[in-house]
């Protein structure tokens, strides 16, 4: 099983399977630590689906992420504040995507502030979505720690409005296939209705 180019197509997985086209779908969740190595991404969940069979091949495209539970909650502190977004937007190439940002702060802060916290997290997730590719948002979105991922530009925004310990992107959710992706599963779906009528 063949991760998808944003990380570096590695092998990620081996699933057994009868017949190739048994794997369309199959979904296999693994963490990002799997593919980089790095003991910082260790808390980051990673859900790949196979579109594609090609010979020993199988090629996935990232169906969700997400931030580990118990790493989530390790950030949540007493006398500070948690403030969650859940908002959807659209990439360059159509693919729609539900995404929930967490920002943390030092000390509680006001219902004022948790506003415009969540305004500046909306701002930063609508202005990056449409200029960029489904790919690219998610390497936005997974490598936290990169210069320019959503969670460091969200976090030069809030910052100005209260102290902030910390950005993330806790998850981010799939609800249409990349272009790429619907094309393949058309193909497939035509090969198949054209065999059953054979």
């Amino acid at each position: 099983m063949v991760a998808p180019e944003i990380f570096g197509k590695v092998v990620v997985a081996s699933v057994p399977a009868l017949d190739p086209s048994q794997l369309i779908k199959r979904t296999v969740e693994i963490t990002l630590y799997d593919i980089t190595g790095d003991l910082t991404h260790v808390n980051t969940k990673l859900k790949f689906q196979i579109y594609k069979v090609d010979g020993t091949s199988a090629y996935t495209f990232v169906k969700g992420v997400e931030l580990m539970r118990d790493y989530l909650r390790s950030l949540t502190r007493r006398k500070s504040s948690k403030i969650a977004l859940i908002h959807n937007v659209t990439t360059k190439d159509g693919v729609n995507l539900r995404v929930t940002a967490i920002t943390w702060t030092q000390f509680r802060c006001k219902t004022s502030q948790k506003k415009a916290v969540r305004s500046s997290m909306r701002e930063v997730l609508e202005s990056v979505a449409p200029q960029t590719s489904f790919d690219e948002f998610i390497r936005l979105a997974v490598f936290s720690d990169q210069e320019g991922s959503l969670a460091q530009q969200m976090l030069g925004k809030v910052k100005k409005i209260c102290s902030i310990r910390k950005v993330e992107v806790a998850k981010v959710k799939v609800l249409s296939y990349p272009p790429y992706v619907a094309e393949e599963l058309a193909k497939q779906a035509a090969q198949t209705s054209q065999a059953a009528r054979a």
